[in-house]
């Protein structure tokens, strides 16, 4: 049977492996001891006290018609639909109501990672943990990656790289060359990203707004580009609590990405107390935040160093591929790539 390695438990590994199911040998290689990658969910508390955010991506639309089938339909059990619009704000913090034509936005209720960890209960792909990819090497047609310990895995018929650009042209330079594989490197090194500095705060009372988010369209708000409240996602706050969810302008974001986080994650909290009116948020009863270096591509990559590698049987995938910093974005990458693998070796 044909093996194929996959690198990378976010949405586009994850949509990959779904694709691959059953028709396949599949083997998920993730360094962390989670999956889906930005679309990230943290859990605060137990039982009905338990409090669930989404602190990266925030919720899944509905921009690509095979992946909102999916959605709805296997994936189905716990899907939430997130309540309320989305307004904007201006350099001065001004709110106005904005054009509602997101569609649907997704998330589950046990948090928007669930959605990965869902694609991977529905294959037989072995997904191991804790496996950082270092290496690539092509022997015979074949793939092997070597991770951190030296311990090489493989070899695959077929390899679908599935990380940001910037790490994926990292591990594409390490090991034997190829022409191939150095073209795309340098393409994936082309690709722009932003990075996004973000807090959650958490409140004991309820935030009284008939929005689900705020946005900056111009970025020319000074800090802030986004906030969400986590409590109009079915399942995810309870009630009488709230949870807001800022993340910082791709400038503001490196200007502060060493800076104390107790000190950064207050600096965001109160200019979303000026934006949002309500001066008890200056205050949160509990705090978390994330720096994500890679936090937003803001373009695809060349197609033709992509289609060069795949000839190699050498796959990518990711919002950076699809050229567009959406899930679902990444979800049709995955899905693409996976059906193609299956097609060509039928």
């Amino acid at each position: 049977m044909t093996r194929v390695g996959i690198v990378g438990a976010g949405a586009a590994g994850a949509a990959a492996a779904h694709a691959l199911d059953g028709q396949r040998n599949v083997t998920v290689l993730e360094k962390s001891d989670v999956v889906c990658g930005r679309a990230a969910t943290r859990t605060r508390g137990r039982g009905r006290s338990q409090i669930t955010y989404d602190y990266g991506a925030n919720y899944v639309k509905d921009g690509d018609e095979g992946v909102a089938d999916l959605l709805t339909g296997p994936l189905s059990e716990g899907l939430a639909e997130v309540e309320g619009s989305v307004n904007v704000f201006d350099a001065d913090g001004k709110v106005e109501q904005g054009r509602d034509s997101d569609g649907h936005r997704w998330s589950y209720e046990t948090g928007i990672s669930t959605l990965a960890a869902r694609l991977f209960e529905q294959t037989d792909a072995r997904l191991r943990h804790g496996v950082r990819a270092r290496r690539l090497y092509r022997r015979d047609d074949r793939w092997t990656v070597v991770d951190d310990d030296s311990e090489e895995w493989g070899p695959f018929d077929d390899l679908v790289i599935t990380p940001p650009a910037p790490q994926t042209a990292r591990l594409l330079r390490a090991g034997n060359p190829g022409s191939a594989r150095a073209a795309l490197a340098d393409a994936a090194e082309a690709v722009p990203y932003r990075s996004i500095y973000t807090a959650v705060c958490g409140y004991e009372f309820a935030l009284d707004r008939s929005y689900y988010a705020l946005i900056n369209p111009e970025q020319s708000h000074k800090a802030v580009g986004w906030i969400s409240r986590e409590e109009c996602k079915p399942g995810h706050v309870p009630t009488g609590q709230a949870v807001l969810v800022v993340q910082a302008t791709p400038e503001w974001s490196v200007e502060h990405a060493e800076a104390d986080p107790d000190e950064a994650t207050a600096e965001l909290a109160g200019h979303a107390t000026d934006v949002v009116g309500d001066h008890r948020l200056a205050e949160p009863a509990w705090t978390d935040h994330t720096f994500w270096r890679y936090a937003l591509a803001d373009d695809g990559v060349a197609r033709a160093p992509v289609d060069d590698a795949a000839e190699t049987n050498l796959h990518v995938a990711g919002d950076w591929v699809a050229g567009a910093a959406r899930i679902h974005a990444a979800l049709r990458s995955g899905l693409t790539v996976g059906e193609r693998i299956a097609d060509r070796r039928r």
